[in-house]
């Protein structure tokens, strides 16, 4: 077990979370067929980030915003879509509106719903007004407006407005609709931040 605790806390020390390194390492330790080779593969190629991403599973300060589905079954619902896949980005341009808006928008620009070269090919951005608690719909191509059973994840930067959405999707009759945070969840913005 010293052989893979050292590995760990190193690993995760360079990250600067040392809490983090005690519960990986010993979650890694009860597999001991297989921690040499996760080790091996995590400390070659992975960035502080990603290490850190890799590790925020078992790390207990971390707290997924309610309603937001978990990793696993966004990966699935996208894997499902398929090239049918929408997402909203509930998120506002007017930073000065929504603050936290521009912070998420410097890790993962606003979808950019009037550009289909752009970033994003298949996101659009429908502004969730926390004033009127609506978006404006009319965004959306017919493809979807017309089809009710359209795949539809929604997102903001971490899942509060991306659960009003979500309700608001539903409540105009849209059926197929998840909550996949935003990119302050990396680990679900893996899933679809790039679609």
């Amino acid at each position: 077990m010293r052989s893979v605790l050292g590995p760990a806390l190193a690993l995760v020390g360079a990250v600067g979370r040392t809490s983090t390194a005690l519960s990986f390492a010993n979650k890694i330790s009860t597999t001991p067929s297989s921690s040499r080779y996760i080790l091996q593969a995590r400390q070659v190629s992975y960035s502080a980030y990603s290490a850190t991403r890799l590790m925020s599973t078992t790390d207990s300060s971390f707290k997924r915003k309610k309603g937001v589905a978990a990793p696993s079954e966004i990966a699935d619902f996208v894997r499902s879509a398929g090239p049918y896949l929408v997402v909203v980005d509930a998120r506002n341009p007017d930073f000065t509106v929504e603050p936290g808006d521009g912070e998420s928008s410097k890790t993962a620009p606003l979808a950019q719903s009037t550009d289909d070269t752009g970033y994003r090919p298949n996101s659009y951005n429908l502004i969730y007004d926390r004033t009127t608690q609506s978006m404006d719909l009319s965004k959306l191509p017919d493809s979807v407006t017309t089809n009710k059973q359209t795949p539809i994840i929604t997102h903001c930067g971490g899942g509060g407005r991306g659960q009003k959405a979500k309700d608001f999707l539903i409540a105009n009759g849209f059926e197929n609709v998840m909550n996949g945070g935003g990119p302050e969840d990396p680990e679900c913005w893996t899933e679809f931040g790039e679609r």
